[in-house]
């Protein structure tokens, strides 16, 4: 009898040590992110300030795991993992990228959206986004929980471009949403969506003459090798969400949705004041390596004057012309 009890015991001890293991190790959560690009890249590092602050803000365990150097695709792929809740939890977008499912949110990525970087700054801080979060969220289960960004984007070209008769035709690539195509076509370009993995090859071959982005990526990934010529049209400076699949953060405690929700609010922040005070150190590493040669664009005005209405059409499409106010406004 006791020899029973004994066993009884212990049978009794071990299925509750086994419980309490389990419910440890379902306790901890791991997340996983994705980047584009290696260590040093400001969206990156913006991952890993998300990530630092969340381990901050959340007495729970919590894991993190970022595939890095497009490991998992581009940008395009990112958001169908991430609708679909696989593989990614989160990421930094590009809003052209998600316009497959939100049609309405490269709104916020507009060429010749934002003034200036005060501009862009209080726009992304005040909350007028709000819109644009509800639609990802509703129609591509994506969250907005944070917002980086801040790479001046300019001309990037095989030829210097430096006049609207030099624009005139100019075969380059701009991201898949329309309206990007539609304010490149309206200055009188010929725009082309490529996928970002085959800019350099179709700028080498001659497909493309050139394309359009911020100093950090034209060298993290070399593009001055086959685009030397830099051209300052400065027609966005980028807004980049940080995002999470809503699948993932719904099955999150309540704990750490608030951790997260407040750590995406930082690091986008962080990631804002980050990549805008980079982008004229890196523009000026590429200029001080003979790797780009920069020229200002003569009639900048010209492009204001043009793109003006393609914006105003947009939005109105989009039944957002009290949102594109809002944000000029700001």
């Amino acid at each position: 009898m006791l020899h029973f009890k004994s066993i009884k015991t212990i049978a009794t001890g071990t299925a509750v040590a086994a419980s309490l293991l389990a419910t440890s190790v379902a306790a901890e959560t791991a997340l996983r992110g994705a980047s584009l690009f290696d260590e040093e890249h400001a969206y990156t590092k913006t991952l890993r300030e998300f990530e630092r602050l969340v381990g901050d803000k959340y007495e729970g365990d919590v894991s993190f795991d970022i595939s890095l150097n497009g490991e998992l695709g581009d940008e395009s792929d990112f958001v169908t993992f991430l609708q679909q809740g696989v593989a990614i939890d989160y990421a930094i977008m590009a809003p052209s990228n998600m316009a497959t499912f939100a049609p309405s949110i490269p709104l916020m990525d507009m060429p010749f959206l934002f003034r200036d970087l005060d501009h862009w700054n209080n726009a992304l801080a005040s909350g007028v986004m709000a819109p644009l979060e509800a639609e990802l969220l509703e129609k591509a289960n994506i969250r907005v929980i944070g917002y980086a960004g801040g790479g001046v984007r300019n001309l990037a070209s095989a030829a210097p471009i430096g006049t609207m008769e030099e624009l005139g035709g100019h075969k380059m690539r701009v991201m898949g949403a329309p309206i990007q195509a539609q304010i490149f076509d309206a200055v009188t370009a010929a725009p082309s969506a490529i996928a970002y993995n085959e800019v350099y090859n179709a700028i080498q071959t001659g497909v493309i003459a050139g394309f359009e982005n911020e100093a950090a990526s034209i060298q993290n990934l070399k593009f001055y090798e086959v685009a030397p010529h830099i051209t300052l049209t400065r027609h966005a400076i980028t807004v980049r969400p940080l995002v999470m699949s809503e699948s993932t953060f719904s099955g999150l405690s309540a704990d750490l949705q608030t951790a997260v929700l407040e750590a995406g609010a930082e690091a986008g922040a962080f990631g804002r004041e980050l990549e805008s005070r980079q982008d004229g150190e890196k523009m000026q590493e590429m200029i001080d390596a003979g790797q780009v040669q920069v020229q200002e664009f003569a009639e900048r005005g010209t492009l204001l004057k043009l793109v003006g209405p393609v914006q105003d059409a947009y939005a109105a499409e989009l039944g957002a012309t009290d949102l594109l106010e809002a944000i000029r406004a700001q």
